[in-house]
Formats: structure tokens, C-alpha cells, sequence
């Protein structure tokens, strides 16, 4: 993958069967106008959206006019939110604003081009901030004719309860170790390096290529301590990590899908009130991170505190 090559132009590994479910809700001339992708990070989650939004759009074929706008990111029914720049800190986001929700609005109220559908991915969906997601929920509580609503997020439970009623859900799995492999391909590893990302990896690899390998690792290995012994981690190493831009915001998200996977195990086994404790804690979670990076508050006591939060229940 180059890296000016935009995320809708990137391949989809595995899912079949849940793309398979979609085109048949599609064809069924009854579909849902909002679809909820959940399931842990870097499994492919927004490569999934975009290609129902293929489907929609005609673009399938990638070397077709729609094909190579949807890939290029300019096609003119087709809206992508997600966490932007601070320009004032020089520094992404942790969340998802109301100014980067308002324009869909506008997208909405113009006629789609040649009549077609028209397609908004809301990726991250889990940093909606309130005001944000008050206003997505009112969006998805009256959509006009032949608009469909993404929402990815790592599990259901990180949003409203009134959002979540007026989604379809679509849970997507881990990838299997060959899947994992073709993805890691795509993106240029080979060798050695491959077989050490793709047992990092663990089904998940977009996990192990979103941030810098070294941060990753130390990350990784912080969030089993953390998890393991509550607070008690080695104060040097996450003084280090946290000394990165986005040090914090990948502790949290290990943290984060620790609780997510927790929530789904308990849950399978039958035990909801465990899973429900576990599901709390996600969003308790996130709303820690959200406050850390709102109010900039001392990193190393709300890691400290998001330790202890992911390891109680």
C-alpha cells in the first residue's frame, strides 16, 4: 500500500459470509438504513464498510468510474466521518465533534447524483461525542429515501441505546492466520517480519500496522501488566510510552478491546450480568480517555486509573 492509497481503495480479507448476508439484504429490495459493523480493532471493520458501500454505489468493479472514486475518496454519494485534526493542538482528536457531524446535513438534503443511493460511513463511531451522537441519532430517526448509515465500532455497547435500536448489527470475526497473512502481504511484509506481525497479530492485523512498532509493543506489553496486576505497571516504561503522542490512546484501545473481548466471552457463556459489568467498564473507559484528552489531564494517573477500571470486573 502506498501511502497516499486512500482506505476505501484498500482490499477486504475474509467476511465473506457477512458480505454475503448484505448483498442479500440489499437485493431483497428491504434494507436496513442503518448497519452497525462491530468487533475488535483491525479486523477490518471500515474496509468492510466501504465495500457494502460498493455495492450500493456500482463500484464494485474497481476500474469502473464510480470504482475509481469511491477508491480515490471523491465520489459525490458517499460521505466518510471520522476524528479529525485539531488545528489549535496540532494533534488528532480523541473524539468525534458535532462539526464533524453537521455535514451530513447538508449531503443529505442534495438530490444523489444520477438518482443513485447515498452512503455515510461513520468510522469510529465509539468517539461520537454526546453532542455528536445527538445529533447522528437525529439523522438516523428520520433518513430520507435510499441513504444507508455505517457506524464501525469495537462492540455495541460503546454507544447510546437509542442509537444501537436503529442499527442493524453485523458482528465481524477475528481473520483466520492465512487471512491475516494476505493483509500483511498488502502492506509490504515479507520473511521473518511477517511471521513476528502475523502471531501479534492474533486474527487482528490492522492492529499491529496503525502505530509504530516499538510504541505498539510496549503498549501491548503494559496492557497484559496492566490487566494482570491492576495500577501496578513499571513507571518508567509507561512514562515512556505515554511520552508519545498517541501512547495513551493506544493503551486505552488495548485496554478497551480487552474489555470488549471479556464482554463477548461472558456473554456467550451465558453470563450476562458479568458480561453487562464488563461492557460498563468499556464505556466508563472511553469516557476517561475522552475527559484526558478534553481537559488534558496527567496522562500517567488516568492510565494508572484506566488500569484499574479495565481490571475490575
Amino acid at each position: 500500500m502506498t501511502a497516499s492509497e486512500h482506505p476505501a481503495a484498500l482490499p477486504l480479507f475474509g467476511h465473506e459470509a457477512q458480505l454475503v448476508l448484505f448483498k442479500k439484504a440489499f437485493e431483497s429490495g428491504r434494507l436496513h438504513h442503518g448497519w452497525m459493523i462491530h468487533g475488535e480493532s483491525g479486523i477490518g471493520k471500515t474496509r468492510f464498510a466501504f465495500a457494502c458501500a460498493r455495492i450500493l454505489l456500482n463500484g464494485i468493479d474497481l476500474q469502473s468510474r464510480a470504482g475509481r472514486q469511491i477508491s480515490a475518496g471523491t465520489h459525490p454519494n458517499l460521505l466518510v466521518i471520522t476524528r479529525r485534526m485539531d488545528e489549535k493542538r496540532k494533534r488528532m482528536r480523541q473524539e468525534i465533534v458535532i462539526d464533524d457531524v453537521r455535514p451530513v446535513q447538508d449531503f443529505l438534503h442534495h438530490t444523489a447524483a444520477d438518482g443513485a443511493w447515498r452512503v455515510v460511513i461513520v468510522d469510529g463511531a465509539e468517539t461520537l461525542n454526546r453532542n455528536a451522537a445527538n445529533a447522528l441519532l437525529k439523522l438516523l430517526e428520520e433518513p430520507p429515501n435510499q441513504t444507508v448509515f455505517f457506524l464501525t465500532c469495537p462492540t455495541p455497547s460503546a454507544l447510546l441505546p437509542t442509537i444501537r435500536s436503529r442499527c442493524r448489527l453485523m458482528a465481524l470475526d477475528a481473520l483466520s492466520p492465512e487471512q491475516t497473512r494476505q493483509v500483511l502481504r498488502h502492506h509490504g511484509k515479507s520473511g521473518a517480519e511477517l511471521d513476528t506481525l502475523a502471531d501479534q497479530a492474533q486474527g487482528a492485523p490492522g492492529r499491529v500496522l496503525a502505530t509504530d512498532q516499538g510504541t505498539d509493543r510496549t503498549a501491548r506489553h503494559l496492557a497484559d501488566t496492566l490487566l494482570e496486576n491492576g495500577a501496578s505497571a513499571d513507571p518508567e516504561a509507561l512514562a515512556s510510552l505515554l511520552r508519545h503522542d498517541d501512547g495513551f490512546a493506544v493503551l486505552c484501545s488495548l485496554l478497551g478491546e480487552a474489555l470488549a473481548n471479556r464482554a463477548r466471552t461472558l456473554a456467550g457463556q451465558g453470563n450476562l450480568m458479568q458480561a453487562s459489568k464488563a461492557a460498563e467498564a468499556f464505556s466508563s473507559l472511553q469516557a476517561l480517555q475522552r475527559e484526558t484528552e478534553r481537559f488534558n489531564l496527567d496522562k500517567n494517573q488516568a492510565a494508572r486509573q484506566a488500569a484499574a477500571i479495565a481490571s475490575a470486573p
